[in-house]
Formats: structure tokens, sequence, C-alpha cells
């Protein structure tokens, strides 16, 4: 097993610290070395010199008749060079120049050993002084050979740090170059790129641990870049190939997706909403402005291309896991129910206007028939009369009916308030849905309170509102079904409900049935989803109100408030 980084640094280190600990102990051996030469000399040789010189100073005192304590002196001087003998010869010199000494201090006169005595002396400074010239070749050669191993030992170890300095760096450095050069390839996504390390270190385990980290990035990738990529293109797809405008919005106000149509109508470019604030955007583009802000779903109008257009908003909720996770607003376009709605209110206006005058001319006719003073008709004939009589009134009220409509596309709803009973209400609108409900062989029944007051409101529109509701109730019923109308007292109302027992409505879009124009999705039933909105408006222009209760699967109960007579 190789060494790991960890154990080369360590021991590269200690190299040195050995290096630098042989420089530091042979530096200390040879300067103790030649300091304690250095001090030999001075010991051994300097003190005899010392010595001799003084006593060739008392024996000078002495010669010139100074005897005064000189002798003592000399003594001394010589007592110390006996006990500081250390080169070879040095002994005899100094026996010598005691025996000297002694027969010096019993002669008279002095001078008789004078010239032995400084014989001695001498030469005990000749041996002492060569000495100390040998001593100092010999340090001079100790100093010289210490330079040499040290000047040595020094350049091994200034050549080792250098190799250590110039290597170690790329050690580190090329590895960690490596490994940030494959860092970076795979944040570019390039899962391919791999490091080759012929290292058996911490970095060849990093080097080896970053390819496998590398090659699963790249078998996830391939095992899986394509399906998301086939998924995200199939989304798109979907979301542009919805006919509404849509735009998607998470819970933190980020803008996930527009499709073409609604970048179309809010005149920008992809890159300028997806992805950004919604705040960001509304800033920008009064159209989105109004669409975050708007929370009613009445019709509003775009000019594109030129032309009016005309839209009304709706907004889902994205829930996962039974929690919201975004909301999508969809745009749909209404123009051509506005235009058909716009023809269709023209068309009744005018036919209205063109069918009312001969059919109030035929029913003038029929009444001069009836007139005996014209002539007398057979039983037959006054039957016959009074059927069509009573079909022309027919087509009057219908008439009627549809100028009603054509007033509240127009916004000019006419109100005509009269007092009436809500069993008259209830049998009118039976009369004119009872064929409808035969052909599918539905009962339809009455509940009604015992004590009812009566209804202040335009009965023609009640009457229209009932059999709107009772016209849906029998269009949504199963064949030999059922259905019932109640009527009660209620506060100062009078309650009328519509209960059926068919397909029902899903609790997300009761709240928009009433909208113009909306039709449930998923109704086979044709129609042009103004019938409810038109009822609506009726009931509330003669003060009333009108709500919906349903659950799937088990039917509706289409409930009015019309004002009671005070």
């Amino acid at each position: 097993m190789g060494m790991n980084l960890k154990s080369k640094i360590a021991w590269g280190g200690t190299f040195l610290f050995l290096l630098l600990l042989l420089v530091g102990i042979l530096s200390f051996y040879y300067f103790n070395r030649i300091t304690s030469e250095a001090g030999d000399i001075i010991k051994d040789n300097y003190e005899t010199l010392t010595y001799s010189k003084d006593m060739l100073r008392s024996l000078d005192k002495l010669m010139a008749g100074d005897s005064t304590n000189n002798l003592a002196e000399f003594e001394k001087n010589l007592a110390m060079q006996e006990k500081n003998i250390t080169e070879p010869g040095e002994e005899e010199l100094t026996k010598s120049l005691r025996k000297n000494f002694e027969l010096f201090r019993k002669s008279s006169p002095l001078d008789t050993f004078e010239r032995t005595l400084r014989s001695d002396i001498n030469s005990i400074m000749l041996v002492n002084l060569q000495a100390i010239d040998k001593k100092n070749k010999t340090a001079q050669v100790s100093i010289e050979n210490a330079k040499t191993v040290i000047v040595l030992v020094l350049t091994m170890c200034i050549l080792i740090g250098l190799t250590f300095i110039y290597n170690f760096p790329s050690l580190v450095a090329t590895p960690i170059a490596k490994l940030t050069e494959g860092i970076k390839a795979i944040a570019a996504r390039n899962y391919g790129q791999r490091i080759h390390l012929n290292r058996t270190d911490e970095f060849g385990e990093l080097a080896a641990a970053f390819n496998s980290m590398a090659e699963k990035l790249d078998e996830y990738e391939h095992s899986n870049l394509s399906k998301i990529l086939f998924e995200k293109q199939r989304a798109e797809t979907v979301i542009n190939s919805l006919k509404d405008a849509s735009i998607g919005i998470d819970t933190k106000g980020i803008i996930l997706f527009a499709n073409q149509q609604a970048l179309q109508l809010l005149n920008l470019k992809e890159a300028a909403i997806v992805g950004l604030k919604q705040e960001e955007v509304q800033g920008k583009n009064d159209l989105f402005r109004f669409l975050i802000k708007e929370q009613n779903t009445i019709p509003f109008k775009i000019v594109v291309d030129g032309k009016e257009n005309y839209f009304t908003k709706e907004q889902i909720d994205i829930t996962q896991k039974e929690t919201k996770i975004g909301t999508v607003i969809i745009l749909r376009n209404i123009t051509p129910f506005k235009e058909l709605d716009t023809a269709k209110t023209n068309f009744i206006a005018t036919i209205s206007h063109e069918l009312k005058t001969p059919l109030a001319s035929a029913d003038f006719s029929l009444k001069l028939l009836e007139d005996e003073r014209i002539g007398t008709l057979t039983q037959e004939q006054k039957e016959l009369v009074k059927n069509l009589k009573s079909d022309n009134q027919r087509l009057l009220r219908i008439l009627s009916e549809l100028l009603d409509l054509s007033q509240v596309d127009s916004g000019r709803i006419q109100l005509k308030n009269q007092t009436f009973s809500a069993r008259d209400l209830i049998q009118k609108a039976i009369a004119t849905t009872n064929n409808a409900a035969k052909e599918k062989n539905i009962n339809i029944s009455i509940s009604m309170a015992k004590e009812l007051p009566l209804i202040q409101a335009d009965e023609e529109k009640s009457v229209w509102v009932m059999n709107n509701f009772l016209t849906n109730a029998i269009r949504y019923s199963p064949e030999n079904g059922e259905i019932i109308l109640k009527a009660e007292a209620k506060d100062n109302s009078v309650k009328l409900s519509i209960q059926d027992f068919g397909i029902g409505i899903d609790p997300s879009y009761q709240q928009k049935i009433f909208d113009r124009f909306f039709r449930v999705p998923g109704t086979q039933k044709k129609g042009t989803g103004l019938g409810l909105a038109i009822s609506k408006e009726f009931i509330e222009a003669m003060k009333g109100s009108v709500q919906v209760e349903s659950e799937p699967g088990k039917g509706s109960t289409f409930t009015f408030y019309l004002p009671a007579n005070s």
C-alpha cells in the first residue's frame, strides 16, 4: 500500500528537521572543539608565559638590588609554574629552574646563577611558545575541517530543501488543479469528465471518488435526461396547443409558463415574463396587472390587431397532496359568443318588432270574427277561432319574452312590478315546459306552504326565470325521473326552489355557472351559457337573490327569492 499524503508531508518535514538538527549538531561540535582548544592554549601555555614573564621581572628587580618582596614573588610564580606543567620537556626545565633558584638564593653574590635562571625561564617560554604555535595550527586545521563539513552539509540541505520546495507545491497543487478543472466540467454538465492521478494517497482516493460520482451522474443524465426533456417538451406542446391563453404562477409568485396565446395578448416575449416575479411584470404590463388584481369573472375587452376581442378570466388552483402548489390563469375567448349574442339581440329585436305588428293585427281580426255583427260562426268555427286566438296570444307572450332578453343583453331591463301568487307562477312555468317533461316521462311534483304571501315583482320575468330553471332541470334529469317544485315564506321573501335528481354540478363550478358564457366542462348538452346569467340578472333587478346547491351524481337545487308584498 502506498504512502498517503499526510505521511509524505510528515516524512518530508521530519527529514528537513533532521537535516537542520545535523547542521546544528556539527556546528555545535566544531564550535565547542575550537573553543576547547583555545581554552587549553590559554590555560596551559598562556599562563606559563605569564608566570615566566613575572619571574623575569622579579629577577631584574633582584639584580637591581631591590630584594623587597621580589624573592617571594619569584617563589610564588615558580610554584604556580610547577602546577601548570603541560608540555613535553617542560617538567625537566621547571625542575632545573627550581634547583638553580635554590642555589641562587644561597649564593653570594647573586649574579652567579642569574644567567642560568634566565636560560631556564627562556627555555620554558620557548617550549610553551612552540606549543602555542602547534596548537594554533591544529585549531586552524579544525576550523578548516569544520568549515568544509558545515558547507557540505549546508549545501546538501539547501539542495534537498530546494528540491522539496520545487516538488512539494506540485505534489499538492497539480491534483487540486485537476480536481478544480473536473468540478468546473461537472458544473457545466460535462459528465464525461474524468480525473487521472496515478497516486495512492488521499488525492488518488479523491480522484477515484470524483470519477465514480461523474460516472453516476453520467448514467443518471443519460437515463433520465431524455425522459425529462421529452416530458418538458410534451408539457410545453400541450400548454402551447391550448386554445385559451394560459399563465402559470407558483405559490411564491414566480411565473412558470405563458403559452403563445397569452404572450400575444400581453404583447411580451417569453423571456420578459417566464421566471420573473409577478410584481416585476405587473409594473411593466397593464393587462397582466389587471389579470392579477381583478377577482371577478365579468367579460372584458382586449384589442388584438385592431379588433375588439372579449374574454373571461378563470383562475384554477393546482394542488398536490391537498397542498396548493400554484395557480393557472385562463383567458377564455368569448368573442364568437359575444358576436352571436349581439346578432341574437339584434335578431330578436328585429323579429319581435316585425312580428308583433302582424300578430297584433291577426289578434284584432280574430276578435272581429268573434263579433256576431260580422257574421255568425258555427260551433266548429268558434272552436277554431278560439284556438287561433290562444296560439296568437302565446306567440305574443313569446315575443314579449324575447324582447325582455334583448333588454337584458343591452343592459336596459324594464320591470313591471305587480302582485301575483307563487302558485300562478309555478303553474304558468309548468304549462310552458309540460311537453318537454312528458317527452322524458318526468313527473313534476309541487310542494307549497299553506300560507304564502303574494309576490311583488315582474310576473313575466319571474315566469321566465322559473321556466329557465325548470327547463334545465328537465334537460339534465334522467328519463322517468322526478322534479320537485317548492314554495315557502322566508323572512320578507318567497323562496322558490326547483330540485332535480340529475347529474349534479361539481362544487368548484357552482359559483361560476351564473357567469355569462360559462358552461360546466364535460357537459354534453348544447347551449351558450347565457340562461342562468340572464336569470340571475332578472332576479337581482327585482331585488331578489339566487343560489344553487348541488352534489355530483345526486342532482341540483336552484333556489331564488322574490320580495313579498308587504
